[in-house]
């Protein structure tokens, strides 16, 4: 019997498998419907094109108000039972925009979306920290994140081979049956990892105080605001990312692969992040990254009295691919630095310092992607201002 029960044990692999794909959610829910923004538009019957915008912008929201309480909410009831609401309420947006007949319909399925996937996501955190510490918990995370970095360069190019067989309602399809699926490998074949001696005990007063604590930090805030900034500006070129390669430059199906290829740059950064850290530090790191982002969106606004607002194709790629990179950089290490100071109550302050940045980054980066008007300039304005307004936040913040 021992025999038996160890082998129907998840194993290593499977376990750092399973936690990949229960984190991807968000992401592939996201870029899988970049190749479809045209067209659904179109079918939903939206007046204006940057409009169609929302449809991204929307699932960030919900991200935003589901990390401030799925942590919490994992250290009560448990991480399985967090796990199954969060799919359960993804799996209802996703059944609601896949319906979906007008623009407030697939909105709200959107936004379901969102706040749903973000249970799994923050979940997967803290049952990896559960089973493992250490070096360990930061091999298993390396893995997970190697299979996350990879969701934008392959999701895009899932979405338009089924917009080849099908309509962009299949996207949905597909989510439902994947979310589906994983949720039944995850629900077997994974046990709950916090045993209910060791579940915290709900206390309005214990949250309120620790909110209050992140909240009153002003350091560690200025840091939270760093990120959003910075993140606002990813969230602008996200926005109009699709306008611009499919519309300005005419790119239809070739879109995903050209997608594909400015991911990458995101993920060369997450790579050699880690070397960089330690040579340089977190804060030089940031500032430095800050800056020269500043300085290249500069030099390619000026570029364009040259080379018109719509500049050669070669051109907007090297640009797309030298200021991704640098967000790469600024993701995990403005993370860390507003989280320094709240290590005894982590759990907490990851899920409001999450919430707050990506709220911050939804405000900036709807405004960039509202501002798109046939032309590169708002986007490189939104790389100029946002991580020049996120280089003064995090400047005074180090100089404290």
């Amino acid at each position: 019997m021992k025999g038996i029960r160890a082998r129907r044990e998840i194993g290593f692999s499977e376990f750092v498998a399973l936690m990949a794909f229960v984190t991807c959610f968000v992401a592939m829910s996201i870029d899988l419907m970049l190749p479809a923004l045209s067209q659904i538009g179109q079918d939903l019957e939206v007046l204006r094109d940057n409009d169609t915008q929302l449809i991204i912008t929307t699932i960030f929201i919900g991200v935003a108000i589901g990390h401030i309480f799925y942590g919490p909410l994992a250290d009560v009831v448990g991480r399985k039972p967090a796990t199954y609401l969060g799919f359960a309420i993804f799996i209802l947006g996703t059944s609601i925009s896949l319906l979906s007949y007008s623009m407030d319909m697939m909105l709200l399925g959107r936004f379901l979306q969102g706040l749903g996937a973000a249970g799994p996501r923050i979940v997967t955190i803290a049952i990896v920290r559960d089973k493992s510490e250490g070096p360990e918990m930061a091999r298993v995370m390396s893995l997970i994140m190697t299979v996350f970095v990879l969701v934008p360069v392959v999701a895009p190019i899932i979405g338009q081979g089924i917009l080849w067989l099908s309509g962009w309602r299949m996207m949905f399809v597909f989510l439902l049956v994947a979310a589906l699926a994983i949720l039944l490998w995850f629900g077997l074949r994974l046990p709950e990892t916090l045993t209910v001696e060791k579940r915290s005990k709900f206390s309005v007063k214990i949250v309120m105080n620790s909110f209050k604590e992140v909240i009153s930090n002003r350091v560690a805030m200025a840091y939270v605001i760093a990120s959003g900034l910075g993140f606002g500006a990813f969230l602008g070129f996200l926005n109009s990312v699709q306008q611009v390669l499919q519309d300005l430059y005419h790119l239809g199906a070739k879109f995903p692969f050209y997608f594909a290829v400015l991911a990458t740059g995101i993920g060369v950064a997450s790579f050699i992040n880690s070397k960089l850290v330690m040579r340089f530090g977190m804060k030089t790191l940031v500032l430095g990254t800050q800056m020269i982002t500043v300085i290249i969106s500069l030099l390619a606004l000026i570029s364009t009295f040259w080379l018109g607002a719509v500049p050669p194709l070669w051109c907007v790629m090297v640009y797309f691919m030298l200021v991704l990179m640098g967000i790469g950089l600024l993701f995990g290490n403005l993370n860390a630095l507003s989280m320094e100071p709240f290590g005894h109550i982590a759990g907490l302050a990851s899920g409001l310092i999450g919430g707050v940045s990506t709220l911050i980054a939804v405000i900036a980066g709807m405004l960039v992607g509202q501002a798109f008007n046939q032309t590169l300039i708002p986007i490189m304005l939104g790389f100029i201002l946002l991580p020049g307004l996120s280089f003064a936040m995090t400047y005074w913040a180090s100089r404290q």
